[in-house]
């Protein structure tokens, strides 16, 4: 009775599917870390991706996790590809059961006492339309090494292709980035119809730029620290804590950050980096250890802070002069000769 139905369910029996993925008008399409205490997303070429990028390692631009190049699909695609298949199935089977009923109702005709007929309700399902990208990330690169073209939003420093690390070039960029985003903050509100939603998501990305920048600026301390070739490594998130951090160019280049800020906008700078802090361990709920290292009077223990686009424009511009000032003190080091060179490596 039902012969075409089985059939139709033995030949989707070990049949793969292909799924289409799209990519936006400047060719990247989507990928995501699948480290579950990641699953950070960007974007890259599709050019790069079938050409640069190895089947055998890819890299996560954020962490520098590697996997193969078959376990970076985003959450959003892995669920259009299983919406396709139920799709696929449904249709195999709305087909086969059409089929079986015809025959059916071919076989037994309304000619005696009783009759039965078999119909088969086939509503038009809904095809899924083709998985199309998200919309362009804000920041594109290109990496220096093997010219992957990649893009991200926020801060990431890892190429994806090759893992190479370029955080000294890519402050810029990522400061860039935030710029851009505090600087399209009334658009982004405007156009979320429900006023909850427009100010919850406007907060989120304040929170998220200052997050981001004091990042951007912890990869970029790292490795112009990591370039004076000191033979030891520092600790993990080291400046993050910009007490810890300016000791630690202190002991490499004899230079503190207030030899490179005036100590008003040094004293400034710790709040910020206390209310990132706070946004990441606490959810900005304030601690008696904020009102404590940050010296900020305004708060107290409960509380939560509020942070306004103004100051993550603050917090990036003091950012930015103290990096270019932090160069220029590296840059400022006079080269040992050959004789101390010689010298040093006989010791």
């Amino acid at each position: 009775m039902f012969k075409n139905t089985i059939k139709a369910l033995n030949q989707l029996s070990g049949q793969g599917q292909r799924v289409e993925i799209g990519t936006d008008e400047e060719g990247y399409f989507d990928r995501e870390c699948p480290s579950e205490g990641c699953l950070f997303q960007f974007k890259i070429h599709m050019e790069d991706w079938r050409q640069i990028v190895r089947d055998e390692e890819v890299f996560c631009p954020n962490c520098a996790h590697a996997a193969d190049s078959k376990k970076w699909w985003t959450q959003e695609q892995l669920a259009h590809a299983r919406e396709m298949a139920i799709h696929q199935v449904r249709s195999a089977i709305s087909t086969g059961m059409r089929a079986d009923a015809q025959s059916w109702n071919a076989r037994h005709r309304s000619h005696g006492f009783i009759s039965m007929t078999m119909s088969v309700n086939s509503k038009p399902q809904q095809v899924p339309m083709p998985f199309l990208a998200l919309e362009p990330m804000r920041l594109k690169i290109t990496c220096t090494q093997c010219q992957c073209r990649y893009g991200v939003i926020g801060s990431a420093y890892f190429c994806p292709a090759c893992g190479h690390n370029a955080a000294d070039h890519q402050f810029e960029q990522s400061i860039s980035g935030i710029k851009k985003t505090i600087e399209q903050l009334d658009v982004v509100k405007s156009a979320i119809p429900d006023r909850d939603a427009a100010e919850y998501t406007t907060r989120l990305l304040i929170e998220n730029c200052l997050q981001n920048a004091v990042t951007a600026f912890q990869r970029v301390m790292e490795a112009l620290h990591g370039s004076l070739k000191l033979g030891h490594r520092v600790r993990r998130n080291a400046f993050q804590n910009l007490v810890e951090g300016s000791q630690l160019w202190a002991d490499a280049i004899g230079t503190r950050y207030e030899q490179l800020l005036p100590i008003e906008r040094l004293e400034r700078l710790t709040i910020l980096f206390q209310q990132r802090h706070l946004l990441a361990h606490t959810q900005g709920i304030v601690d008696e250890d904020y009102v404590k290292k940050s010296g900020d009077s305004r708060y107290r223990a409960g509380q939560r802070i509020v942070v306004s686009s103004d100051d993550v424009s603050e917090i990036v511009s003091l950012l930015e002069q103290l990096t270019t000032s932090l160069r220029k003190a590296i840059e400022s080091i006079p080269s040992p000769t050959a004789n101390e060179a010689e010298g040093s490596s006989q010791g």
